[in-house]
Parts: structure tokens; sequence; C-alpha cells
């Protein structure tokens, strides 16, 4: 008789509002009461993209492990995170106290009103693939079929 699988699941995580390692610092509290085998790759500081001059610098880390959460459900809480953070949504790009993106569950491809897996944007934005390249480098792209880590390369080039 078989259990529920967990799933294996990777999240980025972005503040550049207040006091950005303490958002983070508590974000990754409240993830590993979700996840088992919680991992966070080291942070990085980065450029604002796509947002107003003069927004402040994000700091950036990725946080994998496993959920026994639905996609939905993961999102959800992700969404909860944030709004305790004190994210609010007053434009695209606005600065944030906290960002909760759900770059990765398993080697689904999933494609909902507000819920797009792996997240679209991933494979461009080295704030994101440096920091799963260093966690989770193996981890094959269910739409290009690449590793993480040739993901990674491929924008360093």
């Amino acid at each position: 008789m078989g259990g529920v699988a967990r799933v294996p699941v990777a999240i980025a995580l972005g503040s550049n509002l207040g006091d950005r390692d303490a958002r983070l610092d508590e974000a990754e509290d409240r993830l590993a009461a979700l996840l088992s085998g919680a991992v966070a790759s080291a942070r990085y500081e980065t450029e604002p993209v796509g947002s107003l001059p003069d927004t402040p610098l994000y700091l950036n880390e990725v946080v994998v492990g496993t959920t026994l959460l639905a996609p939905r459900a993961l999102l959800d809480a992700l969404h909860g995170i944030e709004q305790d953070a004190g994210r609010e949504r007053p434009f695209v790009n606005a600065p944030r106290t906290l960002d909760l993106d759900l770059i990765l569950y398993g080697d689904f491809v999933i494609d909902e009103p507000g819920l797009h897996v792996p997240h679209p944007r991933f494979r461009e934005r080295v704030f994101v693939l440096q920091p799963l390249a260093e966690v989770a480098g193996d981890w094959v792209d269910p739409v290009s079929g690449l590793t993480v880590r040739d993901l990674h390369a491929r924008l360093d080039a």
C-alpha cells in the first residue's frame, strides 16, 4: 500500500524593501514548515528587473525541498507568507518586502489561470538560475529538457 509521494519543488525568494535579510530568514523558517529537507542557496544582491529607476537592490535566494501539497495549495501558502510579510501589489514589478515564486514542481508542466509551472521567465533570470544551480544544478527543466546548470551556463555565455 503506497502513500502520497513527496514532490520536489524549487521556490525563489526575493526582497528589496525593509530588512531584507530578516524577511528572507522569516520566509525560510515558514518554508521549512511546508517542505521536507529544505535547503537554501546563498543570497545574492541583484539589480531589479523591469522596475522603476532608483528601485532598491534585491536580495535573492532559492529554497528547494519536497512537499505533499498540491501545486495550487503550495502557491496559496506562498502568497500567505508574502502577505504576512507586508507584501503589497500596487503595480507590476513594484518594490516588495517579500516575493516568493514557485519555479519548479517536480517535472510537472502546469498552465492554469494564475499558476504557471515551470515559472515562465525563470530561464532568463540569472537571479533565479545562479542560486538554483547552486542547490539543484542537475534538476531538468521539463520544458527545455536542459539542466538548471546548463540553463545558467547559457545565460552566462
